[in-house]
């Protein structure tokens, strides 16, 4: 068995031929940048690459494989230089059992598999060239058709305010919405973690994954976990997210909540963090609020959140939240330690305080600890690191 970093989140910018993929995301996160910045910068074992349903793109990653850059691999997956990518598609979900809309990802195993999954959306979305889009399906009908075709089903950043199960999708349980044997693993999101999570009982059934859901190729890599596997394939990653066979997740990685940007209930107009939700913001008066994940999980709690069964979680702080660390700084971080999976976890002490200033080295050494402080972020705003 060998231990892998897996980041099963990551949105397509644009096509090679410049179409948006994600609006919102960066014109340079096109398919083959994202395999090279994962593999050659960021040091990611395994990638989700979550809009592999779009037409071009597939076609993009044919003519890889026709070509011998990409190979496909027997048990599943695409594999590029160091780093197995995983075929995957956020989907929106908004039917009639649903309170508001909900965010997935399916995975599929093959290029033909992910062919004839794009081909099914096709009838039941708008547009079938961008990405998390609202099918016209049911829920449940979905994660059947999934599972026809071998794949593997998570709902994607579970309590985030917005199109999220629990956030606004359902009253209390998932069951409302999807059939709970047809769920492999479910994502938290940057403004949660296992603890947290784990305060709703029927979650404790699932393995948790923690996700970058990058938008731009610094992102990559912010959230991701530590797997245990044969080797790094779709099989075997389905093994571990079911713990199965010796395989699993061995640790995740993500960032303290306190950064996330939906952790605290904020003030929708002037985004002050509100103690008192009850309350009208002490800043400007207005009412309407953001609710945060912090202040949604008190709701719907049902246990501790002491589940001894998990692997750890590992606030992690993301080299882009470190201040003082800036462009020129990173590249010669980079040249020295190769990856960023390196800087963070294994370049030695004495070399970070010899290349870095003892301000942004300290930084990094507290952050593995998880020693530094925090302003929380909310209503859409990330947290900051606070400078000791």
């Amino acid at each position: 068995m060998e231990e892998y970093f897996a980041d099963l989140h990551i949105h397509i910018g644009r096509t090679a031929s410049g179409k948006p993929v994600k609006i919102t995301g960066a014109r340079s996160l096109t398919i083959e940048n994202i395999l090279k910045e994962s593999t050659n910068v960021k040091g990611i074992d395994i990638i989700g690459v979550i809009d592999c349903h779009v037409p071009e793109v597939l076609s993009e990653l044919q003519a890889l494989i026709h070509t011998g850059d990409v190979v496909e691999l027997d048990e599943g997956g695409l594999r590029f230089q160091h780093v197995t990518l995983i075929l995957g598609s956020e989907i929106e979900i908004y039917d009639e059992h649903c309170k508001g809309p909900i965010h997935v990802l399916a995975f599929i195993p093959t290029i033909s598999k992910m062919l004839e999954f794009s081909s099914w959306m096709s009838d039941r979305m708008k547009n079938i060239t961008l990405s998390s889009q609202r099918m016209y399906e049911t829920g449940r009908n979905l994660q059947e058709k999934v599972r026809e075709l071998n794949g593997l089903f998570i709902p994607a950043h579970i309590f985030t305010p917005y199109k999220s199960l629990y956030g606004r999708g359902v009253t209390a349980t998932l069951e409302e919405v999807f059939h709970p044997d047809y769920i492999d693993a479910v994502e938290l999101g940057l403004s949660s973690d296992t603890n947290m999570a784990d305060q709703i009982e029927e979650l404790h059934r699932y393995s948790f994954v923690t996700n970058s859901d990058a938008h731009s190729l610094p992102k990559i890599g912010r959230e991701y976990q530590k797997i245990k596997m044969k080797t790094p394939s779709f099989e075997e990653l389905r093994k571990a997210l079911h713990g199965t066979d010796g395989r699993e997740i061995v640790a995740n990685y993500g960032l303290d909540p306190k950064l996330g940007k939906y952790h605290r209930t904020t003030c929708d107009d002037c985004l002050t963090i509100l103690e008192d939700t009850t309350e009208a913001c002490s800043n400007c008066g207005k009412s309407k609020v953001i609710k945060g994940v912090y202040d949604r999980l008190l709701e719907l709690k049902t246990h501790s959140g002491d589940n001894q069964s998990r692997p750890p979680y590992i606030h992690q702080v993301p080299l882009e939240f470190i201040p003082g660390l800036g462009k020129k700084t990173m590249l010669k971080l980079r040249d020295y330690f190769k990856t960023e999976m390196n800087i963070i976890h294994e370049a030695p002490e004495e070399a970070l305080r010899s290349l870095l200033s003892e301000t942004v080295a300290e930084s990094i050494i507290r952050a593995r600890k998880g020693t530094l402080s925090f302003q929380e972020g909310g209503g859409g705003k990330y947290g900051k690191v606070n400078v000791f």
